[in-house]
């Protein structure tokens, strides 16, 4: 995986209170057509380097990917998102009707300010929490998919 990154800055955001910088500026290799403006700093990154794969996101990504390669598991698979598209569905119209109710709103409104607060610290806020989130939802991802 390799990335670039250019960028062209103003000298007053540059150098603002500080001495010039030009003489460290030439030692980048850079390329012509971003010196072409005066008064510009530019640079460019480069960066290599391959992602790691211990992320959730491409793990539940690559289990997806090889239970869709089994032509045995494609009926659950696809039985399983239309599952998903029919509860937001559902959820998104029982969301709407309970809104309509004159005092049910403010009330379900708090109980979600204090439940996120609650979840925040419980889950999010220290480090071992948030592996513990991590290791729940990783097993929930394999119960699901019978792994």
């Amino acid at each position: 995986m390799t990335s670039t990154v250019v960028a062209s800055l103003l000298p007053p955001l540059l150098l603002r209170g500080r001495k010039s910088h030009a003489a460290t500026m030439q030692s980048f290799p850079l390329s012509p057509p971003l010196f072409e403006r005066q008064n510009h700093a530019a640079f460019v990154v480069k960066a290599s380097g391959e992602s790691s794969e211990s992320s959730t996101t491409l793990t539940v990504f690559k289990t997806v990917q090889n239970v869709w390669d089994k032509p045995e598991d494609r009926l659950g698979l696809i039985g399983f998102g239309f599952s998903a598209v029919v509860a937001v569905w559902t959820s998104a119209n029982l969301i709407t009707a309970v809104d309509k109710l004159p005092i049910i709103p403010t009330a379900l409104e708090l109980i979600g300010i204090l439940f996120s607060v609650w979840f925040t610290y419980r889950y999010l806020l220290f480090k071992p929490d948030r592996e513990e989130l991590f290791r729940i939802l990783n097993k929930s991802v394999s119960d699901i998919l019978g792994q």
